[in-house]
C-alpha cells in the first residue's frame, strides 16, 4: 500500500487546467483527484505528462474549482503559489480603477507569506499592511455576541487611540470562542510584530479568519514575523499577496485601488476584502481593510467609514450567517498633500465619501459573486421608498431570502417569492404600488402581476448563471426619495456540500 507523500487544495485559474500549489515532478504518480468543494466529485482526473504538474478533469471545460490531490509515488517540489483574482464592480463615478490595492495609496505597504497557520502547501496565510507614519483609524466589527477575540483586541484599541500603524491578518483558525487564552494569543502577535517595526503595540491592529474554537498558531506566526516584516513592500504584488492571505474557502481575491480628485487633489484609495461564506454581516466570514492618503480627521473617518459599511458590506448576503469575526478597518495616512477634511459637510467630505462608497461596494459585491456555490451575483435596487434605511432594509430582505436565491438558481422568474420577501421586510408600504422587474422585464405593476415572456425570462437567469454573470432586480415601493442597493447569490446544491464537507 503506498504512503502519501503529500495531499494538498489547488485553486485554479478559471478555464485553464490545474496548476497545483505543491507539483509533483515528471513521473510522480497521483490518486484521488477530483473536485472536491464545488463540484460534485469527479473521479478520472489524470496528471499531464508535464513537470508542471498540472491536473485535467476529463472535461476541463465545464469547470475550474478546487481539486484535491495525492502524491504516492515520485517527488514533490514546491512552486509559487498562484491564485486567481475577482471582477470588482465599480460603481460608476468621478474615479477610475487603478492598480496596487491597498498599497496604490501613499505611504502604505503590504506583505502576505505562507507561515505554517493552513494544511500543507503553499497558499499564503498570513498578511501584513503598514503604514510609514500615524494613520487615522476606523473600525466596523460583527454584532454577533460570540466576537472573536481579535475583534474585541480592536474594539478596546481603537477605544483608546485614534490611530494605527500596522493590521496583522492570520488565515486558519477565527481565535473565536477561546476565552482568555485567546485573547492573550492576539496581543501576545499584536506585541511581537509592534517590536519588529519600532512601534507601539497599541498601533497593530488585528484580524482572524478560519475554524471557530481554533486559536492562533501562535508559534509559527510569530516565527513567521521577521520574514513578514523584511518583505514589507508597495509593490502591486504585495498587495495580491496580501489578499490571497486572507482568504479562506474564497475561489478568488478580492482587491481593489482608485484614484479621484477632491478639492483639486489627486487621492487614492485601496482595499482588500476576503468572504464567500458565512456571509450576511452586521457590521461576515467577512475581513477587510481600505486605505487612503486622504487627509481626515477622526471623526469624520470613523463617520465615513460606518456610512460606507452600511451601503456595502452590510447590504451583501450569501447565507444568513454573521460572522463571529466580521471586520472592516480604515487607516487614513494623509500623505496625498490634499487639505484636511474635518466637516461632513464640505464638499470634499462628499467626494471622498462618494469613492469610499465605490471602493468598498466594489469588493462587497466581489464577495456575493463569490458566494459559495453560487453561480452568479444578485442585485435587488429598491427605490420609492421613505428613507435609505428602508430601502436598504427591503432590498437586503430579497437578495436574503431562500427561496428567491433558489428561484434564481433553479432560472424561474419567480415574482411571488421577491414580492412576499419585500413583505416581510418589516418596511411599511403600500402594497398596490408595488413594482417589479427582473432584468428587462417587468413582472409586477401596481401590486398585480403583468403578463411577460417566461421562457425569455428563464432564459436570462440562465445566461447569468452560465457566465457567473449578474441578476438584477428592481423593485419600487412608493413614491418617497429613499433608495438603495443590496447583493447576494444564487443558492444551489454546491453550498449544502461546501459547508457539509468543510469545518467552520
Amino acid at each position: 500500500m503506498s504512503t502519501a507523500i503529500a495531499t494538498w487544495t489547488v485553486n485554479p485559474a478559471y478555464g485553464a487546467g490545474f496548476p497545483s500549489s505543491v507539483r509533483p515532478q515528471k513521473g510522480a504518480t497521483c490518486r484521488n483527484v477530483g473536485v472536491l468543494l464545488r463540484s460534485n466529485f469527479i473521479k478520472g482526473a489524470q496528471p499531464m505528462n508535464s513537470t508542471m504538474g498540472a491536473y485535467c478533469l476529463p472535461d476541463p471545460t465545464k469547470s475550474a474549482q478546487p481539486v484535491k490531490a495525492t502524491v504516492t509515488e515520485g517527488t514533490i517540489t514546491p512552486s509559487r503559489y498562484k491564485f486567481p483574482s475577482a471582477p470588482i464592480l465599480l460603481p460608476d463615478g468621478p474615479w477610475k480603477e487603478i492598480p496596487g490595492g491597498v498599497t496604490a495609496p501613499v505611504g502604505f505597504k503590504a506583505a502576505g507569506m505562507y507561515a505554517g497557520l493552513r494544511a500543507l502547501g503553499e497558499k499564503p496565510d498570513l498578511a501584513l499592511i503598514f503604514c510609514e507614519e500615524d494613520a487615522v483609524a476606523a473600525g466596523t466589527f460583527t454584532k454577533n455576541l460570540m466576537a472573536a477575540a481579535p475583534v474585541v483586541y480592536c474594539k478596546d484599541v481603537l477605544a483608546q487611540s485614534q490611530t494605527a500603524r500596522a493590521v496583522l491578518i492570520n488565515a486558519g483558525q477565527a481565535n473565536a470562542a477561546t476565552g482568555d487564552a485567546g485573547y492573550q494569543d492576539t496581543l501576545a502577535c499584536a506585541q511581537a510584530v509592534a517590536k519588529l517595526l519600532g512601534i507601539d503595540t497599541g498601533a497593530v491592529l488585528i484580524e482572524s479568519t478560519g475554524v471557530i474554537g481554533h486559536r492562533i498558531k501562535k508559534g509559527p506566526l510569530i516565527d513567521s514575523l521577521p520574514q513578514l516584516v523584511s518583505s514589507l513592500s508597495s509593490s502591486e504584488e504585495a498587495a495580491n499577496a496580501a489578499a490571497v492571505a486572507i482568504t479562506t474557502t474564497d475561489l478568488v481575491s478580492k482587491s481593489v485601488a482608485v484614484e479621484t480628485t477632491i478639492g483639486g487633489t489627486s487621492v487614492k484609495l485601496g482595499g482588500i476584502a476576503k468572504g464567500s461564506g458565512m456571509i450576511h454581516p452586521n457590521m461576515a466570514t467577512m475581513l477587510g481593510v481600505v486605505t487612503t492618503d486622504a487627509s481626515v480627521s477622526v471623526d469624520v473617518w470613523r463617520s465615513m467609514v460606518l456610512t460606507a459599511v452600511n451601503r456595502s458590506f452590510n447590504q451583501i448576503t450569501v447565507d444568513g450567517d454573521t460572522s463571529t469575526n466580521d471586520t472592516l478597518l480604515g487607516l487614513a495616512s494623509g500623505k496625498a498633500g490634499a487639505p484636511l477634511i474635518d466637516s461632513l459637510e464640505s464638499t470634499e467630505a462628499q467626494q471622498l465619501q462618494n469613492a469610499l462608497d465605490a471602493v468598498l461596494q466594489g469588493l462587497a459585491k466581489s464577495i456575493a459573486w463569490d458566494g459559495e456555490g453560487a453561480t452568479c451575483l444578485i442585485e435587488v435596487k429598491v427605490t420609492g421608498a421613505e428613507s435609505e434605511a428602508a430601502a436598504a432594509t427591503v432590498a437586503k430582505s430579497v437578495a436574503s431570502s431562500s427561496l428567491v436565491k433558489a428561484a434564481v438558481y433553479g432560472r424561474d422568474p419567480n415574482w411571488g417569492r421577491i414580492a412576499c420577501a419585500a413583505g416581510y421586510s418589516g418596511v411599511n408600504f403600500d402594497p398596490n404600488k408595488l413594482r417589479i422587474h427582473l432584468g428587462e422585464f417587468l413582472l409586477m405593476e401596481a401590486g398585480q402581476p403583468i403578463a411577460f415572456d417566461r421562457a425569455a425570462a428563464s432564459a436570462y437567469l440562465k445566461k447569468a448563471g452560465d457566465t457567473h454573470g449578474t441578476v438584477q432586480m428592481s423593485l419600487s415601493v412608493g413614491s418617497g426619495p429613499g433608495k438603495s442597493y443590496a447583493w447576494g447569490c444564487d443558492l444551489s446544491y454546491d453550498y449544502v456540500k461546501i459547508n457539509a464537507e468543510y469545518t467552520t
